[in-house]
């Protein structure tokens, strides 16, 4: 079992949590992670410019509700003084902590001197933590990887500079810029990054079941475990019990992700998304990829509910091989 966790003073149940995923943790997602055990889940990430301009897309990503909370928003940005003032528009809506994105690794972003480029420029990322903390009485995090290149690791030195500048935690995704999403988290660095510092730590990278999550703490000595890419079509990752083996197992959180998508999403114009999700809720199952085709060619909610159904039917009629 994961220990209760302080981040500053919020306390959460676990330290297992849900990361940021651009695309993918919008709020129906978020609450079917949170109903499956997850301690804290992260909004998508958002610009500080689109909130400083009050863009409608923009606002749309903090939506949240009371079965939500404790609810996560992350930030990013390269300018403190701007940075600073979208935490102040963040704090006043109902949100209970900031994590300050460092590590996204996407061009578009870092060529803007935003996630990953801040962990080449130390005195920048340390500004931005002191603004954002100088606006804000919630607690502040702030995530980052192994550093720029695998010549370069700095997270350690880079953890201690955030929590003197002001951060509650850490989260390190133990992978440097240059890797990406390519080869292996890097235990080792957790490792490193927790002797820095005081502030609870959080591993990332890798970590595709709760066994693992558990093997990383008793690995690092980290104190919780922030998953991204391994709950996409995995909400259950979040719970001892895992991943079901059949359809009909997985069902219910299949027909309460889509629930939730029509009760919070514009769903017309977000079918697409919506099937893309429903679809990796699949995988491992005999016939996945038949299936996630027909998924792809329903007109609407309904349908998708009528044909998993059906497909279960077909499943319960199956010969069970020991």
């Amino acid at each position: 079992m994961y220990p209760p966790l302080a981040v500053g003073p919020l306390r959460l149940q676990s330290g297992l949590v849900l990361a940021p995923l651009a695309g993918y943790t919008d709020l129906p997602f978020r609450l079917l992670c949170r109903e499956n055990g997850a301690a804290l889940c992260f909004s998508e990430m958002i610009s500080c410019h689109g909130l400083l301009y009050a863009q409608k897309n923009t606002f749309e990503l903090l939506q949240t509700v009371a079965a939500e909370r404790p609810f996560a928003v992350q930030l990013f940005g390269a300018d403190p003084e701007l940075m600073g003032r979208a935490a102040a528009i963040v704090a006043s809506w109902p949100v209970d902590l900031i994590d300050i994105n460092m590590g996204c690794p996407v061009r578009k972003v870092v060529k803007k001197g935003c996630g990953s480029a801040l962990m080449k420029d130390p005195q920048r990322a340390e500004a931005i933590i002191r603004a954002v903390c100088a606006q804000v009485s919630l607690p502040v995090t702030v995530k980052f990887r192994s550093g720029w290149t695998l010549e370069t690791i700095n997270a350690p030195d880079f953890a201690a500079m955030a929590e003197a500048a002001g951060a509650a935690a850490v989260t390190i995704h133990a992978r440097t810029w240059a890797q990406a999403f390519g080869g292996e988290a890097d235990r080792q660095v957790i490792r490193a990054v927790k002797a820095a510092v005081s502030i609870p730590v959080f591993g990332n990278g890798d970590v595709l079941s709760y066994g693992e999550g558990l093997e990383m703490m008793a690995e690092t000595g980290c104190d919780g475990v922030m998953v991204g890419r391994g709950a996409l079509g995995n909400p259950w990752l979040f719970s001892p019990a895992g991943r079901p083996a059949t359809l009909a197992g997985r069902m219910p959180v299949i027909e309460r992700y889509l629930q939730l998508a029509e009760q919070f999403l514009p769903i017309e114009k977000v079918l697409f998304k919506v099937k893309n999700h429903t679809s990796k809720f699949l995988t491992g199952l005999t016939g996945a990829a038949v299936l996630r085709q027909a998924i792809y060619a329903c007109a609407d909610v309904d349908e998708i509910v009528a044909l998993l159904r059906e497909q279960r039917e077909e499943e319960s009629k199956r010969p069970i091989h020991s």
